[in-house]
């Protein structure tokens, strides 16, 4: 049981709010207190025979209009299942009654589907008038008379957290009838000890009401109102009262349930329409943010992904779907699937950008969004960027200059019948490639341009505080990024992908045309170890040379054109084998009597990751060895 002071706004819990416990708010306090007593007033008697005065019932009765406009808006105000059950205490007490318990089925069901068993009630929030000496104090000796007299030591509200809810019980048929009852009636008697506790009872001389909550299909918890002894005793009228209380705050609570679970449904569709985490390819880090629209628009059509490509290539990706709705959503993940799909078949970024094109026009004629697409080489520096409508990237150097790269602006996704180019930049060592989407610059507060700019300084500033000689570090230089936004800048969802280029020094690359002969296995074996004694890394030379040299013998069998072996030195070694053969190759287990078939068998046994990637001039298989912590 919690206990709130009460004010003409609302109460809150005391431990909660130590420090706005000022004189001001305790004279506010307790005088709605003293305002309750009439704010629904009791029936008053004239001399003894005489008639009820008319006038005076239709006052009580404009007032408990007023009372229950009041309470539903207040109760209608909330959004979420906490907000909801407050409204309901905060508009009751004290002005209908002195203390409320609001038990709800736990748990609670959503829509249509069918309750667990057994029924459960679990308390969810109780509310009471306390008021302590100190609150009464400021207080006149006529709003003093007017204040019930609440003994503070008294435990208006016994009652149990939980209470199972047994079929045929008595408090089972009071919830099935869904109408409030009077705590004194027959069925209530037998009905509210089991649902405060079996040694929990009303205190004498309090008057209580019971109020079934039912929201669309079930009842779904109950609401009990308490009056003190000294306090008018509930009137017939005040069961309807308490019925529109009861049915605003049911059905607001089953919208609420409906409402978290859509948006745990969003939240997931969105965690499942993004990467769970970034690839770690060769000469690249990346780091990323995504930050929806709004808290009750958590999806949108925003995109991210980075896709390695063979020869330790890296596809960097970014989107933005029409909208943000769950249609939006499904559309963004179709064309970020199919955008994983081209990426895989290793076609240029102009091509990429087309075959979107066409994917969004068979999803339909109003399916539109912008990407771009780029291609990092670790090994020659170069970065390839093709766009379709999308906002430029940014390149910060390593000295500290920010760059808004000259890309061609192209056509947006789904617009169909226009050409996409691409274009080659350098991407020099220590260079930062920062991609995003419009709602990171657009806003309604300025243009596209205006915001690019607003970044491109954004990020100069912030690599200056690095130094220049110092790249800022990815996570932090995100956060800072993000921090541009202002109150009136989240118009819509944000995308970020930020890469940082290492590369791969030429010192740190071998690369060889091999004839497809008979011979080529040797020669690769030979030039593998020679390079490997240069880059001192002879205690891997066996193996090295053993898988090399099984690779390249199943490449020879199939080629018609030269092979090529590259290794790579980095954080592993590794190495590429690639030919003009498209089939690739599939580990199978060997028979004892078989010469052939155990090549990738070894290669699976011996290498720390290898895998076979499909080329539009073929294929290339490759294999990682660790180099011991270089």
């Amino acid at each position: 049981m919690t206990e709130h002071p009460t004010s003409h706004e609302g109460r809150q819990p005391l431990a909660a709010r130590p420090q706005e416990r000022t004189r001001p708010r305790q004279r506010d306090a307790a005088v709605a207190a003293a305002a309750a007593a009439t704010a629904i007033p009791a029936p008053t008697k004239g001399p003894a025979g005489a008639a009820p005065d008319p006038q005076a019932a239709t006052r009580r009765e404009g007032d408990r209009l007023r009372f229950v406009g009041a309470a539903t808006r207040r109760i209608a105000r909330g959004i979420d299942l906490d907000e909801i059950v407050l409204g309901l205490c905060r508009a009751s007490v004290p002005t209908f009654s002195d203390a409320i318990l609001v038990y709800l089925r736990d748990p609670l069901p959503v829509g249509d589907e069918r309750p667990v068993n057994p029924f459960v009630l679990r308390l969810r929030r109780s509310d009471r008038l306390r008021l302590t000496d100190e609150e009464t104090e400021s207080l006149s000796e006529t709003e003093r008379l007017r204040l019930p007299a609440v003994d503070p030591q008294a435990d208006l509200m016994p009652a149990a957290e939980l209470c199972e809810v047994r079929a045929g019980s008595a408090l089972a048929e009071v919830l099935r009838g869904v109408r409030p009852v009077f705590g004194d009636s027959a069925a209530a008697r037998v009905a509210l000890p089991e649902l405060l506790g079996a040694d929990r009872t009303v205190p004498s001389g309090h008057r209580v009401i019971l109020a079934p909550l039912r929201g669309r299909r079930r009842v779904i918890g109950a609401a009990v109102f308490l009056r003190g002894a000294e306090r008018p005793a509930f009137e017939a009228n005040d069961l309807l009262v308490a019925a529109q209380l009861a049915t605003h705050t049911a059905l607001g609570i089953d919208k609420a349930v409906l409402y978290g679970r859509e948006a745990y449904i969003a939240d997931e569709l969105q965690r499942t329409m993004l990467p769970d985490s970034l690839p770690q390819p060769t000469g690249v880090k990346l780091a990323s943010r995504y930050l929806p629209a709004a808290e009750t628009a958590r999806v949108g059509g925003d995109w991210y992904d980075a896709i390695p490509l063979p020869g330790s290539r890296v596809a960097l990706v970014v989107g933005d779907v029409m909208g943000h709705s769950m249609t939006s959503a499904a559309i963004m993940g179709q064309l970020r699937t199919t955008a994983q799909t081209l990426a895989g078949l290793d076609l240029p970024p102009q091509e990429v950008l087309h075959h979107l094109d066409e994917q969004a026009q068979r999803l339909g004629s109003d399916r539109m969004a912008t990407c771009l697409y780029a291609v990092y080489d670790p090994v020659a520096h170069r970065i390839t960027v093709a766009n379709a409508g999308h906002p430029p990237p940014v390149l910060l150097h390593l000295g500290g200059r920010a760059e808004v790269l000259r890309v061609p602006p192209g056509a947006p996704i789904g617009v169909g019948g226009v050409d996409f180019e691409a274009v080659e930049l350098d991407a020099p060592a220590g260079a930062t490639l920062l991609l995003y989407t419009d709602g990171l610059v657009e806003s309604r507060l300025r243009d596209v341009w205006t915001g690019i700019e607003l970044l491109r300084e954004r990020l100069a500033a912030t690599a200056r505080l690095t130094g220049p000689d110092h790249s800022p570090p990815l996570e932090a230089l995100c956060d800072d990024v993000l921090d541009m936004l202002g109150p009136g800048d989240r118009d819509d969802d944000i995308a970020l992908l930020a890469a940082r280029f290492d590369g791969i020094a030429p010192s740190d690359v071998a690369y060889w045309f091999l004839d497809p002969d008979d011979s080529a296995p040797g020669r690769a074996r030979r030039l593998a170890r020679r390079a490997l004694g240069r880059w001192g890394l002879d205690d891997l030379s066996d193996s090295v040379e053993l898988l090399i040299s099984e690779v390249v013998t199943n490449a020879v069998r199939y080629a018609e054109r030269p092979v090529t072996l590259r290794l790579l030195r980095t954080e592993t070694l590794r190495c590429e084998v690639g030919d003009d053969s498209p089939q690739l190759p599939r580990q199978r287990r060997a028979k004892d009597m078989d010469e052939n078939g155990r090549g990738l068998f070894l290669v699976n046994r011996l290498a720390r990751r290898w895998g076979a990637t499909r080329l539009s001039t073929g294929k290339v298989v490759w294999f990682e060895m660790p180099t011991g912590g270089r």
